[in-house]
């Protein structure tokens, strides 16, 4: 069975990702991209389906792990009766071939360990075929191929093939370093020359180390949201600026059930607060980058947005079930692509995102304007129609406040980019259509009987989406029905512990089976809430509590489950360090804004 999820950790060379477990297995990689077909897929089968494991043969052996400051170089430590030794883990930036390296550090006495390596490419279902490496050198370098695929790894390990695996046992004394390299290429290349282990570890410290260094004080929540920004780094592919929601697919939101989706896309929801948090920190490159592909994936026809793309900017995300793999815990179908509907709100996260790049100071250019422009006029009628949500809702199409709040988003950010301009035609055009979606939403999605906004026109529900609208501007935070509505949200959607559910998951709007974790996004979105009504108090206490359920080395999830107190969904989750990294700036701000006249007075 697999690990929890918490107990992962991730590796990444800025084009793909592995997922290494507590145990010193690999369970999780595709190659080369974040989307290829994973090599190693354990993570939702059995080691049958792929892992690649170097732990101590005692099974008893103590595990403790961490990431080397500032960067993403995986340390795990064995201690053993007869000695202690660490498992290196790290992938370079990319030089033609894309490595993983594992070094096996003697540290006291000696621990005797065993690898085993599974491969088995297009999701843990080809066998491929393996031969040792003639010019290796050395007894253990092998190669696997199959298709366009194939891996090559080089140790001085003697290994052996046992029933379609690869294994072999050795033992790491004090001050012995044993290393593995394994390499992607395709299979129509020749194998990748070797590279130097040591040598590699050294420039993959420096890289991480100069970029992360750059990340501003953030008061005591700086170490996190170091964490957090490396995260999205380990999340970004590089060649396009995409960012990938997370690096897995199927990961369930219940044990069991079918809420399993494929999250190794790029998704426009995302967009403004990822902005935001990365220009807040002083990343411009990596704003700029993102900024730009969201530009390119959405060109073209306006009637033909999506709310998600590929990391190329692809369009076409076919969905397919992988019906030969059990799923993690049994969490089926383990689904490929992803075919979520479009959304009225990501008109908005495209405008928005565009003014707060504008006022960051990221470059401007009139490809920009042309592309908004063309969006705003497609808007102009298509607000009115009902469409899926935020949460892609696989059920009837509604008229989701969200929605309609993003596309007054929309109009609200271009009249108010007009005005700057002195363009006072265009912005009596935006200005009009922001109000009458306005006065709509006010009249038709408020609820007197609750005191709260709906989730959609008419609704009795509420969403955890309802809180962007005092974080977006649609109305203060002090306007009795934000307050009534952050009321209702508390009452219906949180949990005693204090986290928040998405929406009810047994009300039957999103055509599925009941039951989900605490959406950690949505958490973070009330403590922003609590910040913009002053409840400081509360906002530290439920950031407190958040930052709580980070694992051992910092990551998050999608969802937490407060029951069997484990994390749920997709891992490790971009929105989730997002909302990290945003609410840890508005709360050291407010908290600075607090302490600022108290600082004067005490001086005085």
């Amino acid at each position: 069975m697999s690990s929890r999820i918490e107990d992962y950790a991730i590796i990444g060379d800025f084009e793909t990702a592995a997922l290494v477990a507590r145990d010193g297995s690999i369970d999780w990689l595709c190659w080369p991209r974040f989307d290829s077909p994973a090599c190693f897929t354990s993570l939702l089968g059995t080691p049958d389906n792929g892992r690649w494991r170097i732990a101590p043969i005692d099974p008893n052996a103590r595990v403790t792990r961490r990431y080397r400051d500032g960067t993403l170089i995986l340390e795990t430590r064995f201690e053993t009766a007869e000695g202690a030794a660490t498992v290196i883990d790290f992938m370079p930036a990319r030089n033609g071939a894309s490595d993983i390296v594992r070094l096996v550090v003697g540290e006291r006495g000696h621990v005797d360990f065993a690898t085993e390596i599974v491969i088995r490419f297009d999701y843990g279902a080809s066998v491929p075929w393996v031969a040792r490496l003639e010019d290796n050198g050395s007894q253990g370098g092998i190669q696997a191929v199959a298709g366009p695929d194939r891996l090559t790894l080089r140790t001085p390990v003697h290994l052996v093939g046992d029933d379609m695996r690869t294994v072999g046992k050795f033992s790491v004394s004090a001050g012995e370093t044993i290393p593995f390299v394994l390499a992607y290429t395709s299979s129509h290349q020749a194998a990748p020359h070797s590279i130097d282990p040591v040598a590699a570890l050294a420039a993959t410290e420096a890289l991480w180390r100069s970029w992360s260094d750059r990340c501003p004080s953030v008061g005591p929540w700086t170490s996190a949201v170091k964490r957090s920004l490396i995260t999205l780094k380990a999340l970004t592919y590089e060649p396009t600026g995409g960012i990938v929601a997370a690096a897995t697919t199927s990961l369930p939101e219940h044990i069991g059930g079918s809420r399993n989706w494929d999250y190794r896309y790029c998704w426009l929801r995302d967009a403004t607060f990822t902005l935001h948090a990365l220009m807040q920190l002083g990343f411009y490159e990596e704003a700029g980058a993102w900024r730009d592909w969201l530009l390119r994936a959405v060109a073209g026809s306006p009637s033909q947005m999506q709310i998600m793309y590929g990391i190329g900017g692809e369009r076409r995300l076919l969905e397919w079930e992988a019906a030969w793999l059990p799923g993690y815990e049994g969490s089926v179908p383990v689904r490929i692509g992803n075919a979520a509907a479009s959304q009225l709100d990501v008109y908005g996260e495209i405008a928005d995102a565009m003014f707060q790049a504008a006022r960051g100071g990221l470059p401007h250019t009139d490809r920009h304007d042309a592309i908004l422009s063309a969006l705003l006029e497609h808007l102009e009628t298509a607000w009115h129609e009902p469409d899926e949500g935020i949460w892609e809702i696989r059920g009837a199409r509604q008229h989701f406040t969200h929605s309609k709040v993003m596309a007054w988003v929309a109009f609200d950010r271009a009249a108010r980019t007009a005005a700057a301009r002195a363009d006072g035609l265009a912005e009596r055009r935006w200005r009009a259509a922001a109000d009458e979606i306005h006065e709509q939403i006010c009249r038709n999605a408020f609820n007197p009987r609750t005191g709260s906004f709906g989730q959609f026109y008419g609704s009795d529900q509420v969403d955890a989406s309802l809180l962007h609208l005092p974080l977006v501007g649609f109305l203060p935070a002090s306007d009795p029905r934000i307050r009534g509505t952050i009321a209702e949200i508390e009452r219906r959607l949180v949990h005693s512990d204090g986290l928040v559910m998405r929406y009810d998951t047994g009300s039957g709007v999103d055509g599925l089976p009941a039951g989900e974790g605490s959406f950690l996004a949505c958490s973070f979105w009330l403590a922003d809430c609590y910040v913009l009504q002053g409840r400081l108090a509360e906002a530290r206490r439920l950031f407190n509590r958040l930052l709580a359920l980070q694992n051992d080395v910092g990551l998050l999830a999608e969802e937490y489950d407060p029951e069997a107190e484990r994390m749920l969904g997709n891992f490790p989750q971009a929105f989730s360090h997002v909302g990290l990294i945003n609410t840890a700036l508005l709360l050291s701000h407010a908290e600075d804004a607090v302490a600022a006249p108290n600082r004067v007075r005490a001086a005085e």
